[in-house]
């Protein structure tokens, strides 16, 4: 029997793209935990209400972004994960903790990158005028937004919409590429030359 592709997902908010990873058809995937940095963080309840176990650690509890990131590497250890899926977690994990799974943590931005890199991209998209924003799920690398791009998906910005309606579109397109991205990955779909991700046929 195939062994699974164990994944943890790292996230500190509602948990919308937490949920539509574990409802996603991936035969293959096991979701070995939830790990979160806010206890009252909604996606904890969403994991309660799936069954999946929680790893909750807040960085509130320790002096310097590396003992944190020592406590988690202790945690999280033991379970041999094949990738760390960022989901809306809201910490920038430093080049301590990524060079520890170099090509086994992804991430999901809210925008076309390399475009609108940071926090509220997608006001950022509005603001500037873009006819187009979206998502993109990337390997996390030693930057901010930097790592080789697996998969994007677009949705169109037109005259009416607010931050509200464009994010809520967005959201809805990071739910059908994030889990995609998470099944190409843990089927060998992929490979990576320099900046590159090829997917395979």
């Amino acid at each position: 029997m195939a062994k699974n592709f164990k994944i943890a997902i790292f996230s500190s908010g509602s948990g919308s793209n937490f949920e539509a990873i574990i409802k996603a058809d991936l035969p293959s995937v096991e979701t070995a935990f939830l790990f979160s940095n806010v206890p009252d963080a909604y996606v904890v309840e969403r994991a309660k209400k799936l069954n999946i176990p929680q790893i909750i650690l807040s960085h509130k509890n320790f002096k310097t972004r590396k003992e944190y990131e020592v406590e988690i590497i202790n945690l999280i250890d033991e379970y041999k994960l094949d990738l760390i899926v960022l989901a809306g977690f809201k910490r920038i994990l430093s080049p301590f903790f990524t060079s520890k799974f170099q090509n086994k943590i992804i991430n999901l931005h809210p925008s076309i990158l390399p475009a609108f890199t940071g926090l509220h991209a997608h006001k950022q998209a509005l603001e500037y005028g873009a006819k187009y924003t979206g998502c993109t799920v990337h390997f996390v690398d030693d930057g901010i937004d930097t790592g080789p791009i697996i998969l994007q998906g677009i949705v169109e910005i037109n005259k009416n919409d607010t931050e509200e309606s464009l994010l809520s579109k967005i959201n809805l397109k990071e739910h059908e590429i994030l889990p995609r991205a998470i099944k190409l990955l843990s089927e060998d779909k992929f490979e990576i030359s320099g900046r590159q991700v090829h997917i395979k046929d």
